[in-house]
């Protein structure tokens, strides 16, 4: 019988072993065709002859359709209880004020942060985006190190100054190349690499920041994505009104839109999310892989979609960035005895009782005067 029982075990084993790796997988495909779609969608549909779509109002609805879809969820949640649900939601956003308000900073952050990758990607080819956003890994790991007292291994800022020189380098190709694009709307390449520097910095900041206040909290994705949500969908109608409230009053709020913006808005409203649950079976190896092989398909589609020039110069650039993006997620050895006695006793379990292990893990640990106590 236990030996019947022992085979089941390996084989359930083995069974979710497969099922693990192809999520692995398929949460490799869907990171690399949203990273790269999104970037690609909103180049395309801003470069479009014809009427131009008012970025402020994208912006609005990728919040309003996150929070809505978030709400969902937490009515999927709580069985479909229209009353347990919105009892839920009052309470958590509107009577602890103070936890929501927390959430403040990250928001109007984040909502600049949206409304710069309009600007950003509006006047920059978006390979030379692609690879230029990746400077948001070198702003996180300062911020990391300023605000949560992090250490970065050698790896870590080997990889960061290589991410500096890749994208100086692609910047250096970019003076002498410009992108051939159908639309006849003027376009600013410096308007462009200062919109994307600053998300960078405020994706860093806001990426961080919002770290700090996941380790105080207990409250789920779902329920801090609402909360971030009716902050952005605010601050956002702020803007909408302070940039094209008067273009906006006479055209209407969807001017503009067609088919193409509703697949961006869509895009950028269900993307955050859909990666928030897909890294859940991934690693970090596999979502900088992902990011790597997301410049890839952004460089070639920006090849036949745009008539984008690459050259030896932004092939080494690019080059130094995926090396940086792969090196920098790679996992950090710790060598100390404990981390050593630590995994021996994972091993061990596998073929000694774990009365035994714990007992052997017990010993290891005790300083050495104690050992030699009678």
């Amino acid at each position: 019988m236990s030996t019947e029982r022992s085979n089941k075990e390996a084989a359930v084993g083995r069974t979710q072993g497969s099922a693990n790796s192809k999520l692995k997988y398929v949460s490799l495909a869907v990171l690399v065709v949203q990273n790269a779609s999104l970037i690609l969608s909103i180049r395309y549909v801003r470069t479009l002859p014809g009427d131009r779509f008012f970025s402020t109002s994208a912006v609005v609805m990728a919040e309003v359709l996150k929070v809505l879809t978030c709400v969902i969820i937490l009515l999927v949640q709580r069985r479909l209880s229209v009353w347990s649900t919105c009892s839920h939601l009052i309470d958590s956003v509107v009577l602890q004020y103070k936890e929501t308000l927390k959430l403040c900073v990250p928001s109007l952050i984040y909502t600049l942060q949206n409304n710069l990758q309009y600007i950003a990607i509006s006047n920059l080819p978006a390979a030379t985006f692609q690879v230029t956003y990746q400077l948001k890994i070198l702003t996180t790991a300062l911020f990391s190190v300023m605000m949560l007292r992090k250490t970065l291994s050698k790896v870590q800022w080997v990889s960061l100054l290589l991410l500096f020189l890749g994208v100086g380098i692609v910047q250096l190709q970019q003076e002498g190349n410009k992108e051939s694009v159908a639309s006849g709307a003027a376009q600013n390449y410096v308007v462009g690499l200062v919109a994307v520097v600053i998300s960078c910095l405020s994706s860093g900041f806001a990426g961080v920041y919002f770290e700090k206040i996941l380790k105080g909290s207990s409250a789920s994705v779902w329920l801090l994505n609402v909360q971030l949500g009716v902050f952005g969908t605010t601050l956002g109608a702020a803007a909408l009104w302070w940039n094209d409230g008067a273009a906006i009053a006479e055209h209407g709020f969807f001017f503009g839109y067609t088919s193409a913006v509703w697949c961006v808005v869509g895009n950028q409203a269900f993307g955050g999310l859909l990666v928030a649950v897909v890294v859940k079976y991934a690693d970090n190896i596999l979502k900088g892989f992902a990011t790597s092989c997301s410049i890839v398909v952004s460089t070639v589609m920006s090849v036949y979609l745009f008539g984008f020039h690459v050259d030896i110069l932004f092939m080494l650039g690019a080059g130094l960035v995926i090396s940086a993006v792969y090196m920098y997620s790679l996992p950090v050895t710790d060598p100390s005895p404990l981390a050593t006695s630590s995994s021996l006793s994972e091993e061990m379990t596998e073929f000694l009782p774990k009365s035994v292990v714990m007992k052997c893990a017990s010993t290891f640990c005790l300083p050495r005067s104690l050992h030699t106590r009678p």
